[in-house]
């Protein structure tokens, strides 16, 4: 046996990296089928579009964008302006659906199931019952109205849910819905893919950035169609993110998951 396949014996007996793992559970890779690559693109199309469609639809408030409520909420406090309790209510919301999700991905590990599905089928229901809420609530929808409160919530959770997906159920993914983080890295990356000399290094670059970019687009692409629907058909246009996600949680039920007896 050559010194190489030794060596590469050896490497294959090796347990998996730490990072690879959630709680005992491996978790597949962006890059582990082609049904999962669309995944990025899928969910950033779903947070962009529920961003605007509730920005335009109930009063301002940002579903995947929690640090822009923060900033008008503290803008508005310092005016001494009133605040929307929308506004106050989706930063603990938010909060407290994203650790309650990451419990559940913790049980599901400890279980031996994969979360990946689960949370998928959580967010859709999720984004149903904000649709269902503000379809039944008629138009014009008064955004301190007690339905639409409970649906711009329900959104924020189903949001909260796909940024617990990014962290807990797919290794490699970049963010659906923080669009800041992304084009630093996209730009950083293909500056470095221009500039480094080390191939290695280059190339690191490169794949994160064809990650990242997907997301980028998404999201922009998400956003004008959101607004585009919010206009035409109200809040009905929250049929878009809704039907999104279906589509992610079918991309999500065609990937191959590894789960403990």
């Amino acid at each position: 046996m050559s010194v190489a396949a030794a060596a590469n014996l050896v490497t294959d007996r090796r347990p998996r990296p730490a990072h690879e793992q959630r709680w005992g559970m491996p978790i597949p890779s962006v890059d582990q089928s082609l049904a999962i690559m669309l995944l990025p693109t899928v969910l950033s199309l779903i947070a962009g579009s529920c961003d605007i469609i509730t920005f335009i639809g109930l009063g301002g408030l940002f579903t995947a964008h929690i640090t822009g409520n923060l900033v008008v909420l503290i803008a508005r406090v310092v005016a001494d302006d009133h605040a929307p309790i929308s506004y106050i209510l989706s930063i603990p919301v938010f909060v407290a659906a994203l650790a309650l999700t990451t419990l559940f991905a913790a049980l599901l590990g400890r279980a031996g199931m994969a979360s990946l599905r689960p949370l998928l089928i959580l967010q859709l229901l999720l984004l149903s019952g904000c649709f269902l809420l503000c379809v039944a609530s008629g138009a014009p929808i008064d955004p301190t109205d007690g339905k639409a409160l409970t649906a711009g919530m329900l959104a924020v959770s189903g949001m909260a849910v796909q940024n617990a997906i990014v962290q807990v159920s797919i290794k490699g993914m970049p963010s659906t819905a923080v669009m800041t983080t992304n084009v630093s890295r996209f730009v950083a990356d293909f500056i470095a893919v221009l500039t480094e000399r080390n191939r290695d290094l280059a190339a690191k670059a490169a794949a994160r950035a064809k990650h990242t970019a997907p997301a980028i687009v998404g999201f922009a692409v998400g956003c004008g169609l959101g607004a585009g629907c919010e206009i035409i058909i109200g809040l009905w246009a929250l049929a878009l993110p809704t039907g999104l996600a279906f589509l992610a949680l079918v991309i999500g039920l065609a990937t191959k998951l590894e789960e403990r007896p």
